[in-house]
């Protein structure tokens, strides 16, 4: 089915069936040989990029851009349902009522008699019901015999700051976080003092491994406090990230126009040409 200028005429649903429809002929004989090479392990690094390709679609709101960066996305979880179907696995029927299921069970003061006044109670409430769900299923629980982690289930595989970020909002869903954001910022402080411990000229032999710990703990609060500020600390880095970017080669810019490289400028000169860039980029 071609949905070219059509999709309006068409229910989410029909949309979405032809989308299914279209994937599986791709994968089909006689589709394409591309697709048809495609494992789940393949797949793995175009849903990570597709991912932050909606990041950034929302980061700038370019909702034109948007519906199709979320449709690339959209793709990647069809494709690897079609590839479960075809092992014999699982299809996306079976995606389709997970995740259903799943949030009927996670939203009882919805659909249920559970009580919920505020976004905070819902949050605990969601906690709790992962909590149970995982014991339900068998996954591994606490070391600690007979009792069940709400951190269970957060994926060590994870990126570190995404990992710390998830363990300390899990922590915060059910009431274990700071009281104010003073109180982080003096933790900040605290672990800035430790790792300046560790610094200096006499560092001790083994100074090396406690600098890492420390400078752990100094990210881990800094993580901490993005949290509790609402600001994700991977999207906040990434604008970091960029800005940087544009003022460091708006110094090479400058140090080209001069007639030289940045790498050959002197060291305050460098600072004067950061300070420029400051103000420009």
């Amino acid at each position: 089915m071609n949905l070219h200028g059509r999709a309006h005429a068409l229910t989410a649903g029909e949309c979405f069936e032809a989308l299914v429809k279209l994937q599986e002929s791709l994968l089909g004989l006689g589709g394409c040989p591309w697709d048809r090479e495609q494992t789940h392990e393949t797949l793995r690094t175009y849903l990570i990029e597709e991912t932050y390709e909606v990041l950034e679609a929302l980061e700038a709101r370019d909702f034109k851009r948007l519906p199709g960066e979320l449709g690339d996305l959209l793709l990647q979880i069809v494709f690897h349902a079609q590839l479960a179907r075809q092992a014999g696995r699982f299809d996306i029927r079976d995606v389709i009522e997970r995740i259903h299921t799943k949030m009927v069970r996670r939203h009882p003061h919805v659909f249920g008699e559970v009580k919920a006044a505020t976004s905070k109670a819902v949050l605990k409430n969601w906690e709790e019901i992962k909590t149970e769900e995982r014991a339900a299923s068998g996954e591994k629980v606490s070391a600690v015999k007979g009792t069940k982690s709400i951190l269970e289930g957060v994926p060590h595989a994870l990126p570190a700051l995404l990992e710390a970020y998830q363990l300390t909002r899990r922590a915060a869903n059910i009431g274990f976080d700071w009281a104010d954001v003073e109180g982080i910022l003096e933790k900040l402080k605290e672990e800035t003092a430790e790792l300046r411990e560790h610094l200096g000229p006499r560092r001790k032999a083994g100074t090396q491994q406690r600098v890492e710990e420390e400078m752990g703990d100094l990210l881990f609060v800094a993580v901490n406090l993005a949290r509790f500020l609402r600001v994700d600390p991977e999207i906040a880095l990434k604008k970091a990230n960029r800005k940087f970017i544009s003022r460091f080669r708006a110094m090479e810019q400058e140090a080209a126009r001069r007639g030289g490289r940045l790498a050959d400028v002197p060291r305050d000169e460098m600072e004067a040409l950061w300070d420029r860039s400051k103000r420009t980029a």
